[in-house]
């Protein structure tokens, strides 16, 4: 039976990945120092979930706990890692920057470290659609350049982009980065739009939108991401392989491939949104109108996503495609009944 370490185990994305996993008759370690960004309820609920299945082991520190990163993988031999664990959030990085170098860069070193002398056959880590930045030229395609963050937040996920293929090139790690677009569904962070405009027009109160409505998402649902991260999880990268002839380190100018086991694909929707038909979907399944107080773009975001998907498709033979409607729909239904609305 082979075994998974799931880092951001008690988050949204790493909480339906751990159940996707065993389901699927993997064992998961789950890690998560259970921080208090948002409700740590929430996450207590979702492990609560998770440690019903014998599959399940918990671990509880924090990524940039060097010592006890490496108890973790001195206590099984894991054969993947998926690392989801991060101080998350573009706004919240103007505000605690501190936050995102000790967890986003320290903690991902540690556990790059970890995969190096543990000999994981394959982390797989979550990187961002922000780390696009400041490019207009859509869809955004991994061969773009991805020089101009726009918030520390995405600065630290480039760097972990960077890291990552440090240590696949010095150290033949296969690693694979996964720039996620806008996730959404049900045991979704209650600092995402979806949350909170849903419990805002519930509440009969107001929601902030931001650029006076005229943002543009990739929202990509759930279950969609959690596929996506499982088909590549087996699809252990090999380097690209140069001509003889025209020996490059990267082919064509290419920055999301390498001569070392590095890969980085994006896992979008495909399908970007536009902010008001989004709040329209949540007016429709609430039966309530939104009183929306109309806002300036905030600093650290950008007006519009949108992912070029066609390297995952080629790749696992899969690309998001849940519609808005529907998901949006699963969260509303899951959020009356978690918060009994």
């Amino acid at each position: 039976m082979a075994s998974v370490l799931v880092t951001g185990a008690a988050g949204f994305i790493g909480f339906h990945l751990s159940l996707k996993l065993m389901e699927s008759g993997y064992e998961v370690s789950g890690l998560d120092n259970l921080n208090d960004y948002y409700d740590v309820n929430l996450k207590t609920n979702r492990l609560d979930n998770l440690k019903k299945n014998p599959l399940f082991t918990f671990f509880k520190a924090s990524l940039e706990d060097k010592g006890h990163i490496q108890k973790v993988f001195e206590s099984k031999a894991f054969d993947y890692v998926v690392h989801l664990a991060a101080q998350a959030g573009v706004r919240y990085s103007l505000v605690n920057p501190h936050a995102y170098t000790e967890s986003n860069i320290t903690g991902f070193l540690n556990i790059l470290e970890g995969c190096r002398h543990f000999k994981v056959k394959h982390l797989v880590y979550a990187s961002s659609s922000s780390v696009y930045g400041g490019n207009e030229r859509m869809p955004f395609s991994e061969s773009q350049n991805v020089d101009h963050p726009l918030s520390l937040y995405a600065a630290t996920k480039k760097a972990n982009e960077l890291m990552a293929h440090t240590y696949a090139h010095l150290y033949n790690i296969p690693v694979t980065g996964l720039r996620f677009f806008t996730v959404y569904g049900p045991w979704g962070r209650p600092d995402m739009a979806l949350f909170l405009f849903t419990r805002a027009i519930l509440a009969g109160e107001p929601i902030d939108v931001f650029n006076h409505g005229k943002m543009k998402r990739d929202f990509t649902y759930v279950d969609d991401i959690v596929e996506g991260v499982f088909r590549i999880m087996t699809q252990i990268p090999q380097g690209w392989q140069a001509a003889v002839d025209q020996p490059r380190f990267v082919p064509d100018d290419h920055p999301a491939l390498s001569n070392a086991p590095y890969r980085v694909f994006n896992i979008g929707n495909n399908n970007p949104v536009e902010l008001m038909d989004f709040i329209e979907a949540i007016e429709k399944k609430t039966g309530r109108k939104a009183i929306k107080n109309f806002m300036p773009l905030q600093d650290g975001d950008v007006p519009a996503t949108y992912a070029d998907v066609s390297s995952l498709s080629d790749a696992v033979g899969f690309k998001p495609s849940t519609s808005i409607d529907y998901g949006v729909g699963q969260f509303i239904d899951w959020y009356r009944s978690y918060y009994n609305v």
